[in-house]
């Protein structure tokens, strides 16, 4: 039986991870980050560690501190991978960012929009994390083809609609899972996003489409978020 995820994205400030085993996350900062890659061989993982303790000491860092820093997060990265490969998602262009949706949804997209949310509270209260992404990518073979930007940001704003009726959270993770479902049930594939930010530190889901993220906060037009886990295809 295959195990579960590990996911991992690099960028500027460091590297985020999520574990699909436990639906946890892990931010490094960008010393850690180097160690993702650590070679699983004794000698080559101290020469590994010597040369990264080399680089940031040229930078001012103390190198025993640094040296005593690396060693420790080397042995916490192997308890947490507990031998699973990294699964990376490649460094791209950050994304154009649109904000509140003014798209109308329409009746079709409000009936979906019920489904999906009712599904999406569902499946994030009842099964682990892994299941849920499991279930999101089955979604994606369902016949369809890809939102556009309007198409997706009716949608979005028929799940909030449905959601402002919940008397329960309906936060990030939930909207961009039912935002998912929803498109999907209508024969449209939007991307489900799981990223992390790194100051502050924070997890957040999105969903994407034509390149655009979709119905995010004001305060995020400069985009924080590094995108580690997407849904985006059956076999993403």
């Amino acid at each position: 039986m295959t195990q579960p995820g590990f996911h991992a994205a690099r960028g500027p400030a460091g590297a985020a991870i999520l574990d699909l085993a436990t639906g946890r996350w892990t931010v490094l900062d960008p010393i850690a980050a180097t160690l993702l890659d650590l070679p699983a061989a004794a000698p080559d993982r101290a020469a590994a560690i010597e040369g990264a303790t080399t680089r940031w000491a040229a930078t001012g860092a103390d190198p025993d501190r640094v040296r005593a820093d690396l060693t420790r997060a080397a042995a916490d990265l192997d308890h947490l991978r507990a031998g699973r490969t990294v699964q990376y998602i490649p460094p791209g262009p950050p994304p154009t960012v649109r904000f509140a949706p003014t798209t109308r949804p329409t009746f079709r997209d409000r009936a979906a929009a019920g489904i999906g949310l009712a599904c999406a509270l569902l499946l994030l209260r009842a099964l682990p994390t892994r299941h849920v992404v499991t279930i999101a990518r089955a979604a994606t073979r369902l016949p369809g083809r890809p939102a556009r930007v309007h198409e997706a940001e009716a949608i979005l704003s028929a799940v909030r609609s449905a959601g402002a009726w919940w008397p329960g959270r309906v936060a990030c993770l939930e909207e961009s899972l039912a935002c998912h479902l929803a498109a999907a049930l209508t024969g449209h594939r939007v991307h489900w996003a799981l990223g992390a930010r790194f100051t502050p530190r924070g997890a957040h889901a999105w969903v994407e489409a034509d390149r655009h993220v979709i119905g995010q906060d004001e305060h995020d037009r400069l985009w924080p978020y590094l995108s580690v886990l997407l849904v985006s295809n059956s076999n993403a």
